[in-house]
């Protein structure tokens, strides 16, 4: 997939990010994807960000990576995944602003770090249809607005992954019901480090058994909100 190089604006700070949209059949459903911890060397350049991506690319995403603020040409400083939620908010509704993306059924996807700002800025965004959290870290991860909201969430975890253990990562799965699904990766890591063609090939699956789940989601926040107003 080609991607080309955007900036967008997120309050004052503009931030750089890579969208990448299918050759035809538009007008497509946005992907926004968030990297991992900034203080770690995350950055939007990252092997499980791509493994995300192509299977987005797979199901005919349009998508945006980007670089939180901060990092790389992005401006401003860390702020410990405040700010960092409102620059996926900005850059969700950035890419829903192009001519060719369409305004429902988007995915807010993040990993580590990334699924945490996912999760938040999923939640408060009625225009995310679907959550991906990759690699959550439960732990650390404030998960009660994604508990209380009612859009579907998919969630993949390894086995080895001390950030993301199997019992706490499941007892989310539990709580969040039928609209959450969960696989586990055997032998992976926090880092999926030869395990991305797995990652990559269950994403795809979830979100193509999720699209119809998801719309039906979507349209019937449509009619409560109608009928609230």
């Amino acid at each position: 997939m080609k991607e080309e190089r955007v900036n967008f604006k997120s309050g004052e700070l503009e931030l750089e990010g890579l969208v990448g949209k299918p050759a035809s059949g538009g007008p497509f459903r946005a992907a926004v994807v968030c990297h991992p911890h900034p203080l770690y060397g995350g950055s939007m350049y990252n092997n499980v960000v791509d493994a995300v991506l192509e299977a987005l690319w797979e199901r005919g995403f349009a998508t945006l990576r980007f670089n939180f603020r901060g990092v790389g040409a992005s401006e401003g400083d860390h702020d410990n995944g405040r700010g960092e939620t409102d620059d996926a908010i900005a850059a969700m509704r950035f890419l829903i602003g192009q001519a060719d993306v369409r305004p429902d059924g988007a995915v807010m996807a993040g990993y580590s770090f990334g699924a945490m700002v996912a999760v938040r800025a999923g939640a408060r965004m009625p225009e995310a249809g679907i959550v991906v959290a990759i690699a959550l870290p439960v732990g650390m991860a404030d998960t009660s607005a994604l508990e209380s909201a009612s859009k579907p969430v998919v969630m993949i975890a390894g086995d080895r992954d001390s950030y993301c253990p199997d019992d706490q990562i499941t007892a989310l799965a539990e709580r969040l019901g039928a609209r959450a699904t969960l696989d586990i990766i055997a032998g992976a890591d926090h880092f999926f480090g030869g395990y991305e063609e797995d990652l990559t090939r269950i994403l795809a699956a979830r979100l193509g058994s999720l699209r119809a789940y998801a719309a039906v989601i979507a349209r019937r926040s449509s009619r409560q909100g109608e009928d609230a107003g």
